[in-house]
């Protein structure tokens, strides 16, 4: 029988917040177990092993993210929405670096997987940022890819030490910010 106050989104939960301490490379089943107090094998109860617990948390890692993005860009448009969206899915995975490291290379089985969803949830509110701004249709995909690329890369590199160099980050990141708004505005 479980143990009480365990179930699959309980497991899940504290395996990001680990994965967040740890890093997600780190993160184990039986680390997990520790954690929680309870045996390893108590935990297949609730997920199927270690790839099913990186998947959730990588599903849960792209909801989280796009609820922030969607939350941070409301009522906002043109560059107003682009730096709001900047900020929200950087500081995502500034304070998250190890469930937002479980998203990487991590692939949807199909439409109906967690991480699909998760994934839609996280490229919407980006799209209405873009929309925001007089693009062809044709070039939405490719502005899209685009600011998910720019954003991914520097909060990644700058979670993982790779800013080094004297100028300050964060003017960096508003240079990049006002860099990609110009760019989407240019006809």
């Amino acid at each position: 029988m479980p143990r009480a106050g365990l179930d699959p989104a309980v497991v899940v939960a504290a395996g990001a917040a680990l994965a967040d301490e740890v890093g997600a490379g780190r993160l184990t089943m039986g680390l997990l177990a520790e954690r929680l107090g309870v045996r390893t094998p108590s935990l297949y109860k609730h997920v199927a092993g270690q790839e099913d617990l990186n998947r959730r948390i990588a599903a849960l890692a792209l909801s989280e993210a796009g609820d922030a993005v969607g939350t941070a860009v409301q009522g906002r448009a043109g560059r107003d929405a682009l730096a709001a969206a900047a900020r929200a899915f950087r500081t995502y995975v500034l304070d998250h670096p190890g469930r937002y490291a479980a998203t990487i290379g991590m692939e949807p089985t199909g439409p109906d997987d967690p991480l699909a969803a998760g994934g839609r949830r996280l490229l919407e509110p980006l799209l209405a940022v873009l929309r925001g701004y007089d693009l062809a249709e044709a070039d939405e995909t490719h502005a899209l890819r685009m600011l998910r690329s720019l954003f991914h890369g520097f909060a990644t590199l700058q979670s993982a030490g790779g800013f080094r160099w004297s100028t300050d980050v964060d003017e960096s990141f508003e240079w990049l910010v006002d860099f990609v708004d110009r760019g989407l505005r240019a006809p």
